[in-house]
């Protein structure tokens, strides 16, 4: 670590030398935005310095010289969103502690999270195409009074680019197009996107196709885990027969690779200067997925326990028309409405080792939304932020079992209720900003919610439920109360009260799944609503505008935490699920949970060349185990992280040297829940590791730009915590982007 510190410094020194005499004075190229503004605070346009919330901005400048694979991956190079993977097409983020249907993903205004959410890791992320964002916002905190349920964790609001319109009577035609080489996985990526804009219509479409490989891990290993993450054997079938095989390079994880395919189309119409209405439509399909930490469990006599298990092609398919008035009228400045309909395809296969009997389970989610939202500005001093939405989502869910010699097919038990599921959302909310001065900042906010939630059993040959159907129909009133003040000499602090709530869905309520090997979580229709009530305190001090430093402290108390839990049928605590006696758990209402932790930062730009920002996050949690009288660790809580980044411009030139790392997260912190899969560490927990890294990029010319990176430099080998794959090894990483 010290011979990484020394270079580090040394880089610092000479960049910072070298660029006395060179100087860029594109403010928009500083790690410190003075005027910065976001939306996804209150849904409008708002400079940052008036929010109380802790937002992280990511554009798509930052995005182009990062390069991620994937949307998740994005999130995680910020280095203040921990991100989980199951697979290597997986990528789970964790806000302050809370993940999956914790946290809430909006695209374009519409939310993702739908009733099959579930509460263990989501790799939904991925199906978002990084090369067509233009901006993504991630909100901390609770923030259900603009946006309702599951936003416990926080919010992560992607907004993907927009068609342009022409200023003159001639077509505005535009054409980006982008390449990608990943040695680590041998990623294949290709994307192209055109503009053509008239003076009241455009249209901007996109492709992106990406191929991925096995993934090669990295190969230097701590001394106590020199067989942590190795790839030693894996399944094929030799002559119709599954046959373990040795893995000739342990490091590469077989049966990882996939490929993904994404469309856009765009189609906006600028009826006046006041209105105009835009078209949305996205789809995103893959390959199989393989779940690689399913296919690496093995029995207790060496033989792995599958052949075969991935996710099938997972589908989704977005359409909505959003209408936007700008006009100042007695209720409102500015109004948004959009329509939108979403469905989603999730499928599950998985066959056991050496047997004949493959498992298909299909899911289908059709989602109908609608949302209002307003803005009044009255008497320059106060805003108020109000607005309706309303959604539906109906949930079909098939399965059967195959004999993949003799084709036949039987009927098998579904994941969610074989009869069918819908939930209905209502809400309505009001949020109020006051301007006491220009140094003073106060805002409010309340929204009433309305859940509604229905499923039904029909097939009970499998398990005999003693229910056939569960309704639920649930209530909950937000509330968030702000202060920032900034009272001069660089000083910033903000005061944030809020609370939010998770109403149960079809998969906290009826879902049947063998969360990990041995374990298996049934139905629980007598679950309750979870709500969280948090506290946030910052301060912040600034500079002369070069060096920013930011202290953030928030404390969640979670009532009626929703945690899966040892459980009975029909008196027993095990029963035989696919041919292993299984331990029954369920999803059920603890007492309490406490969630608490800090984060820090530190930005400076020491001169026109050469900036630097540094961020570390830390978080923990227990829930009280009424019925054992015990505290007990939360599961999803990441271990502490952050990363440290030198940032160096000069003319076309720019790049980026960092240090991403990790904390131990021990044995004992973790949950006993199976969430944060423990079997995939080491006997001592998941170890702590640190990378070097470096991305860099020139602009060649006005049409062109190479870009190139080398990850995990000292190539070594670790798993972030949870997840089931271990991550890239020494990755190089060249991509070229054109523009005409």
């Amino acid at each position: 670590m010290k011979y990484i510190l020394r270079f580090c410094i040394s880089a610092c020194v000479f960049q910072n030398a070298f660029a006395q005499n060179k100087t860029s004075s594109d403010s928009s190229n500083k790690v410190i935005q003075l005027f910065e503004t976001v939306i996804s605070a209150n849904k409008s346009e708002e400079k940052r310095s008036d929010i109380p919330q802790t937002i992280e901005i990511i554009k798509s400048k930052d995005i182009e010289l990062s390069n991620p694979q994937t949307s998740a991956d994005m999130l995680q190079n910020t280095g203040n969103v921990f991100v989980q993977k199951s697979q290597m097409g997986g990528g789970s983020p964790v806000l302050r502690g809370f993940e999956a249907n914790r946290v809430l993903i909006v695209i374009d205004g519409v939310r993702m999270n739908n009733a099959i959410y579930r509460s263990g890791h989501l790799q939904d992320a991925i199906t978002i195409d990084n090369m067509m964002l233009d901006r993504t916002e991630v909100l901390f905190g609770p923030a259900s009074v603009m946006y309702g349920s599951d936003a416990l964790g926080g919010v992560m609001h992607f907004y993907t680019k927009n068609p342009v319109i022409s200023d003159t009577t001639t077509p505005l035609i535009k054409i980006n197009f982008g390449l990608r080489h990943s040695t680590a996985n041998k990623e294949q990526a290709a994307h192209i996107n055109i503009n053509l804009g008239y003076k009241k219509l455009a249209f901007l479409t996109s492709f992106t196709s990406n191929d991925f490989g096995d993934l090669r891990t990295g190969n230097f290993r701590p001394p106590y885990a020199k067989s942590f993450g190795k790839c030693n054997y894996y399944v094929m079938q030799v002559d119709s027969l599954d046959t373990l095989i040795r893995n000739s390079d342990p490091n590469v994880q077989r049966f990882t690779g996939y490929k993904q395919f994404d469309v856009m189309q765009k189609i906006l119409f600028r009826q006046n200067n006041s209105v105009s209405h835009l078209l949305n439509f996205q789809y995103s399909n893959s390959s199989d997925i393989p779940r690689y930490d399913r296919l690496q469990q093995f029995q207790s006599n060496g033989d792995p326990v599958y052949a075969r298990w991935h996710y099938g092609p997972q589908k989704r398919v977005l359409a909505s028309l959003k209408s936007q008035i700008l006009s100042e009228g007695k209720l409102f400045s500015h109004i948004n409405i959009i329509l939108s309909y979403q469905n989603i395809d999730q499928e599950r296969v998985s066959r056991k080792f050496k047997k004949t009997s493959e498992r298909t389970q299909l899911d289908n989610v059709a989602v109908y939304s609608a949302n209002i939202d307003m803005r009044k500005n009255i008497r320059d001093k106060h805003e108020l932020h109000y607005g309706l939405e309303g959604s539906f989502n109906e949930v079909q869910s098939s399965a059967n079992i195959t004999d993949i010699f003799t084709g036949e097919q039987s009927p098998a038990g579904t994941r969610y209720p074989d009869g069918g599921s819908s939930m209905r959302s209502l809400s309505a909310y009001l949020s109020h900003s006051w301007e006491l001065s220009k140094k003073y900042i106060l805002t409010d906010g309340v929204r009433f919610n309305n859940v509604a939630l229905r499923s039904e059993w029909k097939d009970t040959s499998i398990f005999n439920f003693p229910f056939s159907t569960a309704e639920q129909n649930n209530n909950a009133v937000n509330g968030s109360l702000g202060f920032v003040a900034m009272p001069g000499k660089g000083w910033r602090y903000t005061l944030m009260a809020s609370s939010g709530f998770r109403a149960p869905n079809v998969d906290d309520m009826g879902k049947v799944n063998e969360s990990t090997s041995g374990s298996i979580i049934i139905p629980n229709p007598v679950l309750k609503p979870e709500f969280a009530y948090n506290g946030d305190f910052s301060i912040g001090k600034s500079f002369k505008d070069k060096v920013r430093i930011e202290f953030v402290y928030y404390y969640t108390l979670l009532q009626n935490a929703i945690v899966v839990k040892d459980d009975w049928f029909n008196g027993l605590d095990s029963v035989l699920f696919d041919g292993v006696i299984s331990k029954v758990q369920s999803a059920q209402n603890a007492d309490e949970a406490y969630i608490q932790g800090f984060s820090a930062s530190f930005l400076a730009d020491v001169n026109d060349n050469f900036s630097m920002k540094s961020s570390i996050n830390y978080t923990s949690g227990i829930y009280k185990d009424k019925q054992n009288d015990m505290l007990v660790p939360m599961d999803h809580i990441p271990p502490v992280f952050g990363q440290i980044n030198f940032i160096y411009r000069y003319k076309k030139f720019e790049s980026d040297l960092y240090i991403r790392y990790n904390g131990w997260k021990r044995v004992e912190d973790y949950s006993p829940s199976g969430e944060d899969n423990l079997p995939q560490a080491t006997v001592y927990g998941m170890p702590s590791w640190f990378t070097l890294n470096l991305k860099a990029a020139v602009q060649a010319n006005n049409y062109l730009k190479l870009i190139f990176g080398v990850e995990n430099i000292m190539d070594t080998h670790y798993r972030t915590f949870a997840s089931g794959v271990s991550a890239p090894g020494r990755n190089f990483v060249i991509a070229v982007r054109a523009k005409y």
